[in-house]
């Protein structure tokens, strides 16, 4: 697993940065500078994505994989000795992976931010989720991949011609024909195309479960309009295990990219003020 690192390695406050199902570590690029100071901030490209090795078995694209490859990976960054602890930002993916490390006895997660993410996942927003994660598809130009990025990612919001720039750049590649592709393991779409109402249930069921059993101070981030995250269960978390503090972004789906400096102030009021 490839990650990006900010700031000074010695710095005993760890912040994991961890990105959502089809996005990697470069998204926290803007957060990542402005905690720099205050944190040693660690950006991981979960396996099958980006800078990351890809699985041979993809019906293992799952959160379970995920919390085992981020313990490995705290074993590896986080030094001998003292207990540690981290602080943990997980947008939409990230955000489940870090509510299952959270709900486990004795783990590292000191304060803990789910990015418009919660244990109830809206049918239809993952139906279009998984339809978006299995098109195998190759522009002929830079311009038309940008473009076709642009445009299943205005859920995020208004940004900059630069931003919407960066956000494509992230995550496009060339391949060996020279087209342009994106950047992840196209095995990803098989647990989504995999799933059954019967399955969903159950999975919602252990999400729950888990939540519940969370314990450190937990702050919830939900775009207005996301269609991912209702209002209904963002009310909910609020109201049954850690009970978290809820903050909704106007004029945003799913999910806030935490590039601009009034998302960033959020992040920076709870986990420094």
């Amino acid at each position: 697993m490839s990650y990006k690192e900010w700031g000074d390695e010695s710095n005993p406050n760890v912040l994991l940065c961890v990105h959502g199902v089809t996005r990697v570590g470069d998204d926290f690029d803007n957060m990542a500078r402005a905690l720099a100071n205050d944190y040693r901030v660690i950006c991981p490209d979960i396996v099958g994505r980006g800078r990351s090795g890809w699985l041979k078995n993809p019906q293992l694209y799952r959160v379970p994989q995920y919390v085992s490859d981020i313990v490995t990976l705290l074993a590896r960054v986080l030094p001998d000795g003292e207990p540690q602890t981290v602080d943990w930002f997980g947008t939409s993916m990230g955000g489940l992976i870090g509510l299952g490390l959270a709900s486990l006895p004795d783990n590292p997660i000191r304060k803990l931010i789910l990015n418009d993410i919660g244990p109830v996942l809206a049918p239809m927003a993952l139906q279009r989720i998984g339809d978006y994660i299995g098109q195998d598809l190759r522009f002929d130009t830079y311009a038309e991949a940008s473009k076709f990025i642009r445009d299943v990612s205005l859920t995020f919001g208004q940004h900059t011609e630069e931003e919407w720039h960066k956000l494509a750049n992230d995550v496009l590649r060339q391949d060996k024909d020279g087209k342009w592709v994106r950047h992840y393991d196209m095995g990803l779409a098989l647990p989504f195309r995999s799933a059954t109402p019967e399955s969903a249930a159950a999975d919602e069921a252990l999400l729950w479960s888990a939540y519940d059993a969370i314990r450190c101070p937990t702050l919830l981030v939900r775009g207005a309009e996301s269609d991912l995250l209702s209002a209904e269960t963002a009310a909910l978390m609020t109201q049954r295990g850690p009970k978290a503090r809820l903050v909704e972004i106007a004029g945003v789906g799913h999910a806030p990219t935490f590039i601009h400096d009034d998302q960033i102030a959020i992040v920076k009021q709870f986990l420094l003020g």
